[in-house]
């Protein structure tokens, strides 16, 4: 087909239908002259009209249909006509299949030398055109060519290299001579897929008869099954080699880590392996290094509470410390925290296990349990090398800790990490693995309890009625209140996988001492001291917060009840 054409340019047809005015498009052609991209690029980012705003006006210059494909299901063998390398370079996507046409959309469908090469490359079908927004473009890209079936390709024929193969039990030297090159290949596919879905783990999995390959995407697991099960020992084998470990041993579990650039990311992989029944079962944690370090902003804390936790990493000395289960983002808060503080005038040390992000003009250091570099021998030999800031990994035994609370109370900062559910339960925690009481009463000065829920998909975000279960939970934690919330839900679309979830936000309380509070902690009132933190009139425990959260629009009530089932809120 032939492209359709504007009658004038675009930024006189703005101007003309007082879209834009002609200072606006006078300042874009300027930055568009410095930055090179396309006028339509330009304006969005000046923030002088929305990408919406934008492609429905070409839409209706060029008589094209307008779609918003965040809404739409588009099988993945119709927009494969289209290979990802030619759609993302041209982006277009394959939207339908007509039989003797395809339905094509594009964000900028004037762009004759795109429709060219997409004429070719799809011939002998004729094209239709339809403007979709780059975002939801894109969103689609990473769903719909997904990895999958370049890893069963690869899964299958490193099982036939492996029956050919004199040892079913795959060797060394098939891995380094016959195999390397497709274990590889596939073990790139595995990664490319978690980083373009925006995985936090990969688990692989033997079974008796299965392969079991699993994603933890925004907090929950999504599972890809393949039948080659015995090419499982080549994908550990090569995964060790990889992180360094020692190949030979099966019976131990052993850690690692590696870095791989994957698509302009560059990722820190950290490996776990342990052996079970059917081989070894390994997970490996994926740190994108190249997307930088978030603020306290940028976590996810309401304004305020920002506002009280900068005034507690400010102080000069005393402990904060961060508390969660595994994967609730306390490292990202940690690091957020030290991100801030980092600057000339303040020695800063940590001490980690692992270092998950490298840091600058901060001395950062790796424990390694086996020569005797623990958390203890670090942090005494840390208080001799002069800190105004202590960062602790971890809190993990009682020598640590009264290390940790001896060093706040002796002038220094201390930030570090607990295994609690929330934030009052974790000063009791201390006093459990033996801290004395006026060294707890006398350092902690704030602690910060957190917890990841999944945001609602936008595209396809709806109502949500409440049943007579979820209405009664509701009102139990929130009162009268939450009978008069409009709660919303996701329908499922294709830009979250059909999920009705899109990314997370952290949920947070923090419980800042006052006095009366130290007094009890002092004196090892346990009781008292819990009555005093419910009865602090700034804190807010973490169900009310996800509850807030849902009364905004930002997560679904099913976060919430998930959320509740995991801390007390007696």
């Amino acid at each position: 087909m032939a492209a359709p054409k504007l009658k004038m340019r675009l930024g006189d047809l703005l101007v003309h239908e007082h879209i834009i005015t002609n200072e606006q498009l006078m300042q874009a052609l300027n930055s568009q002259k410095a930055t090179g991209r396309k006028l339509g690029d330009t304006l969005i980012e000046l923030s002088y009209l929305s990408e919406r705003q934008l492609l429905e006006f070409l839409a209706q210059q060029l008589d094209l249909p307008f779609l918003d494909i965040s809404q739409r299901r588009i099988p993945a063998e119709i927009a494969s006509l289209l290979p990802e390398v030619h759609a993302r370079r041209l982006r277009a996507l394959v939207i339908e299949d007509r039989g003797d046409s395809v339905l094509i959309g594009m964000s900028d469908p004037a762009d004759l030398n795109a429709i060219d090469q997409l004429e070719q490359m799809l011939a002998p079908k004729c094209l239709a055109l339809a403007v979709v927004m780059d975002s939801q473009m894109f969103d689609a890209f990473d769903g719909l060519y997904r990895r999958t079936a370049d890893i069963e390709s690869f899964a299958s024929q490193l099982e036939e290299e492996h029956e050919q193969s004199s040892n079913f039990e795959l060797s060394t030297s098939f891995i380094d001579e016959t195999g390397d090159a497709t274990v590889g290949k596939l073990l790139q596919s595995v990664f490319e897929d978690a980083v373009q879905m925006r995985a936090s783990d990969i688990h692989i999995e033997p079974d008796e008869n299965q392969l079991r390959i699993r994603q933890r995407i925004d907090g929950v697991l999504q599972e890809n099954i393949l039948k080659e099960n015995k090419i499982a020992s080549a994908m550990v084998l090569r995964l060790k080699l990889m992180a360094g470990l020692d190949i030979s041993e099966k019976r131990i579990p052993q850690d690692g880590r590696f870095n791989l650039k994957i698509a302009g990311h560059d990722i820190d992989v950290r490996m776990s392996t342990m052996p079970i029944q059917h081989g070894e079962s390994v997970v490996m944690r994926l740190l994108d290094q190249s997307a930088g370090l978030l603020s306290l902003d940028q976590t996810g804390m309401p304004d305020d509470l920002v506002k009280r936790v900068r005034h507690q990493i400010t102080r000069p000395h005393g402990m904060v410390l961060v508390t969660g289960p595994t994967g609730s983002g306390k490292t990202t808060t940690l690091y957020a925290a030290l991100s801030e503080l980092n600057d000339a005038s303040k020695k800063i040390i940590t001490v980690e296990d692992p270092v998950e992000y490298r840091l600058p003009r901060i001395n950062q250091v790796q424990v390694n349990p086996k020569i005797g570099l623990t958390f203890s021998t670090v942090l005494r030999t840390a208080l001799r090398q002069d800190p105004d800031i202590m960062m602790v990994g971890e809190m993990r035994d009682q020598e640590t800790v009264e290390i940790g609370l001896r060093g706040a109370l002796t002038g220094h900062l201390v930030l570090s990490t607990l295994h609690t559910n929330d934030a009052i339960t974790s000063a009791l925690r201390l006093l459990d693995m033996g801290a004395a009481g006026f060294l707890v009463g006398s350092s902690l000065r704030a602690i910060i309890a957190q917890r990841l829920v999944r945001r609602v998909c936008e595209h396809c975000v709806e109502e949500h009625e409440t049943d007579a279960q979820e209405l009664m939970w509701l009102t139990n934690l929130a009162g009268e209140q939450a009978k008069t919330v409009k709660f919303v839900q996701g329908k499922g679309c294709q830009s979250c996988q059909y999920t009705g979830y899109k990314g997370r936000v952290g949920v947070f309380e923090l419980l800042e001492m006052n006095e009366p509070m130290m007094a009890a902690l002092k004196r090892d009132d346990t009781q008292a001291f819990t009555e005093l933190s419910k009865a602090n009139p700034t804190f807010v425990p973490l169900a009310l917060a996800a509850f807030d959260y849902a009364a905004q629009g930002v997560t679904t009530v099913e976060e919430v009840l998930r959320l509740v089932e995991t801390v007390d809120v007696s």
